[in-house]
């Protein structure tokens, strides 16, 4: 407490290795909307539907973001992101 009243900057120890091992989130906001309706294992139709897409566009946001996260599918990539805290 006298540190930070002394206007030091403290920082958890244990938020500060999480944030080293996750990084900043690579997901846009669209990849990051499409992803949480993959979640539930919606198709690329309904997910499109639900969010006022082309299925293409669905589809370039699942590409893209399975690219950033490294994952084999879908739902890896959202279970990824998901558990990194990205979504």
């Amino acid at each position: 407490m006298r540190r930070i009243h002394a206007g030091v900057r403290v920082v958890d120890p244990a938020l500060a290795a999480e944030s080293l091992i996750t990084g900043n989130n690579p997901l846009s906001a669209r990849e990051q909307e499409v992803l949480r309706h993959a979640l539930d294992g919606a198709v690329v139709s309904v997910i499109a539907r639900r969010i006022h897409l082309t299925e293409g566009t669905v589809r370039n946001h699942l590409s893209a973001a399975i690219g950033k996260t490294g994952a084999a599918t879908r739902a890896e990539a959202a279970r990824i992101a998901q558990h990194n805290g990205w979504l």
